[in-house]
């Protein structure tokens, strides 16, 4: 048997020195790019599983140090850095140990390290919630057994009810967290103005929620800033109560929103932009494609698509006084080819069962897909009628639809008419 050649083993030899160092190379360069990211690539399965690739363990928090103690989950593995937190509040007269425990292991099989907190007292209100969530947070990244496993600057804050009030009070104190959600946040009568937050902010609530109404939860929605990525998810059928027990429809919009602002893990936007799964979900907006704050734009793609300056022309003059309904339009998202817009239907003084909505598109425009509502085109002419989830409002009452759109955006004038 002929033996090769010098050459040809000092060739072999360059080729599997170059191959090696081409895929290290590659391989740093990736970790490079997104030094966050842990897990493997995510899918539709794995982002509804009740469990993700981590294993966890727990450990009881001792009162004091600002809250009265409670609960930490965290991974097992070191071997992987530090993780992003989120620091967990019930609602008003609630314990966490009762409500929201069960949460605390599923994200932390996810990649996240989890507090629960007590209250101070159960009777505390928004603000006092607020306090104690930014205290745990700086427990948890200073003194706690974990700190050595928690990045100090990826900390997000969530909160139910009162709680979830005091989430999104938390935020607008602390303009660095990474991540707000609140769960039917609120506290009727107290109304939250959420303007000038930098708080990436989720908001979801129940469809069948009387304490915490979504007309509630859109209005602080709609004072949210355009230039804050936010969500807002109404889950169907679900009443205030729904977020404290096993919510699975839930966590499959929460995990992936702390997967991408926690993490910068843009894997995970692909199931909110636009919403992969719409089961159990009666509404949703968002500003997509959602970017991570200091992320780069992605680059264009047919969906989700890309994003531009977020621009809000102002709302369209309402129909005449006595009209059953009347609905009003905005840009939510704008990118190159492409828009996203909401547009608002509001019950006039008497309730109604039913509603559609027509308007003009511009030149060019066309729309691609719709939520919260049915699409039928003629000619230029867009019409929108109700789902039936939210044909019937109250007098007063308002709902919203969602859409996809190719073109160039444009104040549209939309009129509502309701059987």
């Amino acid at each position: 048997m002929k033996r090769p050649s010098t050459a040809r083993w000092l060739t072999a030899g360059l080729a599997a020195v170059l191959g090696l160092a081409l895929a290290i190379t590659t391989r740093d360069a990736a970790v490079a790019d997104s030094p966050y990211q842990r897990g493997p690539d995510p899918t539709a399965a794995s982002v509804a599983a009740t469990r993700g690739p981590f294993a966890t363990t727990q450990a009881t928090v001792p009162a004091g140090n600002g809250f009265n103690g409670g609960y930490v989950y965290y991974p097992t593995d070191t071997s992987l850095g530090t993780w992003g937190a989120v620091a967990i509040v019930p609602g008003y007269s609630a314990l966490f140990a009762n409500e929201e425990a069960w949460m605390g292991p599923w994200l932390a099989s996810f990649g996240f390290v989890v507090i629960g907190i007590e209250t101070n007292s159960r009777t505390d209100g928004a603000d006092a919630r607020a306090t104690q969530l930014l205290a745990a947070l700086d427990y948890l990244t200073r003194t706690s057994p974990v700190r050595d496993r928690v990045d100090p600057n990826r900390l997000g804050v969530m909160g139910h009810s009162a709680g979830g009030a005091g989430t999104l009070l938390a935020a607008l104190r602390r303009p660095t967290l990474k991540a707000a959600v609140g769960l039917a946040p609120g506290t009727p009568g107290n109304n939250l103005n959420m303007s000038t937050t930098q708080v990436p902010t989720l908001l979801l609530s129940g469809q069948n929620d009387g304490t915490v109404t979504p007309s509630y939860v859109q209005g602080i929605y709609n004072t949210l800033p355009a230039s804050v990525e936010h969500a807002w998810a109404e889950l169907a059928g679900n009443d205030h109560l729904s977020f404290t027990r096993s919510n699975p429809t839930e966590m499959r919009l929460l995990i992936p929103w702390l997967k991408t602002f926690l993490d910068n893990d843009t894997r995970y936007t692909q199931f909110l932009c636009p919403l992969a799964n719409s089961t159990g979900v009666s509404r949703y907006s968002a500003t997509c494609p959602l970017v991570p704050p200091g992320e780069p734009t992605p680059p264009p793609t047919s969906a989700p698509p890309t994003t531009g300056a977020p621009t809000t022309p102002p709302p369209t003059t309402p129909p005449p006084s006595g009209a059953p309904c009347t609905a009003t339009y905005r840009t939510v998202n704008s990118w190159s080819g492409g828009f996203q817009g909401e547009v608002t239907v509001t019950a006039g003084t008497a309730a109604i069962n039913g509603w559609t909505v027509r308007w003009d598109l511009g030149n060019g425009q066309s729309i691609s897909q719709v939520w919260n509502g049915t699409l039928s085109t003629s000619g230029s002419t867009a019409t929108v009628r109700n789902v039936s989830y939210n044909g019937t409002l109250a007098p007063g009452g308002t709902t919203s639809f969602g859409f996809l759109g190719s073109g160039t955006p444009s104040t549209a004038s939309p009129t509502c008419t309701s059987p």
